[in-house]
């Protein structure tokens, strides 16, 4: 996810805007800024390009996931319904709220498989986090029905999904709450960065003032201003909010040049029949960060996954064990590892995760590879990748 790929003097531009105003933090010193608001014209900036009301930029988009739970009132013993294969700042932010995370397959979107969603659902049961994983996203139009007839929060974390639309509408909008990453490895980066996005005054005015001690930002005396329920800091600089200025202009340009290398490994990839690609939902397009496609068994997709890492294509991950991305090496959630005591709703509500039942998910992910989108590449760089990649395949298939 290469937005660190294409720094330009348009992000040096707004870093010295910062650097020479030598105000660092989004709140405050309004006289020493030479009228720089670095934050502040991200979010604008952010909000009118997803085509939402509010959006709020915060540390992370671990910090944004976390806040988006609080915001909609997600606390102590609520479920949040969530997939098996995501990264795992999503089962994070549940638990550092005090909520569960309940874990549900994936089908052959990589997302979360609706049947499961609806299965899963109980009487604590508060909301669902589609997570878009590898730049496409959830069958959202599935998902929200169900989030409907069931009153639940419907959260997209589209942290790796920025630039993806459903139904013509960007990734992150469709639900009640959207979040995003932003940090160094992301399709827009600001070093460390996330946001929330949302067309609900009341999440957004919640997450404005959670997200900095609970100020309600009120006034122009920071020492004056009331704090109307706790928070905590999630607060982004101006350094990096300054990157992601620059950098969520360029969305367009990036987008463009991932989707013309997408698509030039997968009309290669394309000419194998053994190969069938991730389905994206009808109405969607994804961001094309990632080429993910499917093998005819596991056992061949690891061997494949081995031999492209040996032979130096780069950027192929096997998710299947993967330990941040996959559910089967998440032993610190598995087996409650914490540095302190974990809430009482927690320890008693978590599943055994130890005797789960993931075999559904383990039958994508198992045979699943996905190639990281560079933006650096050359045409005749990307079709000399595309060529090894199937040449390396076909030795496989034979």
């Amino acid at each position: 996810m290469p937005g660190l790929e294409l720094f330009s003097d348009k992000e040096r531009k707004e870093v010295n805007d910062v650097l020479d105003s030598g105000v660092l933090m989004r709140y405050g010193f309004d006289a020493m800024r030479n009228g720089h608001w670095k934050a502040l014209a991200l979010e604008k900036a952010l909000a009118e390009r997803m085509g939402v009301d509010y959006a709020q930029v915060v540390s992370s988009g671990t910090a944004a996931l976390t806040i988006a739970l609080a915001s909609a009132g997600i606390g102590a013993g609520d479920e949040v319904i969530m997939p098996t294969f995501t990264f795992v700042a999503s089962f994070e932010s549940i638990l550092a709220v005090g909520a569960v995370p309940i874990l549900v397959n994936v089908d052959d979107t990589l997302t979360l498989d609706p049947k499961a969603v609806e299965y899963a659902i109980t009487k604590k049961t508060k909301a669902v986090m589609p997570v878009h994983m590898c730049g496409s996203m959830a069958d959202l139009r599935a998902l929200k029905s169900i989030c409907q007839d069931h009153g639940l929060l419907l959260l997209e974390d589209a942290c790796q999904a920025i630039g993806g639309t459903f139904e013509g509408k960007p990734l992150g909008s469709y639900g009640d709450l959207g979040c995003f990453s932003f940090d160094y490895v992301k399709t827009v980066t600001c070093g460390e960065g996330g946001a929330i996005i949302t067309n609900n005054e009341k999440y957004y005015t919640n997450a404005d003032h959670y997200s900095d001690h609970g100020h309600d930002h009120i006034g122009k005396d920071r020492g004056a201003e009331g704090h109307p329920f706790l928070g905590y800091n999630f607060r982004i600089s101006e350094l990096n909010a300054a990157v992601g200025l620059a950098q969520i202009r360029r969305l367009d340009e990036f987008l463009a040049i991932q989707k013309s290398n997408y698509l030039i490994l997968r009309r290669t990839l394309e000419s194998i029949p053994q190969i069938t690609f991730r389905r994206v939902p009808q109405g969607g397009e994804e961001s094309y960060a990632f080429l993910s496609f499917f093998l005819p068994n596991a056992k061949m997709a690891k061997e494949v996954h081995t031999a492209l890492g040996e032979e130096g294509v780069d950027g192929c991950f096997y998710w299947y064990d993967n330990k941040w991305h996959y559910y089967r090496e998440w032993e610190h959630l598995i087996h409650k590892k914490s540095l302190g005591r974990l809430p009482k709703e927690v320890y008693e509500q978590l599943p055994d995760y130890s005797k789960s039942d993931f075999s559904k998910s383990d039958q994508w992910i198992g045979r699943n590879i996905s190639c990281l989108i560079k933006l650096g590449w050359t045409e005749s760089e990307v079709q000399a990748r595309a060529q090894k990649i199937a040449k390396i395949i076909g030795r496989f298939l034979k």
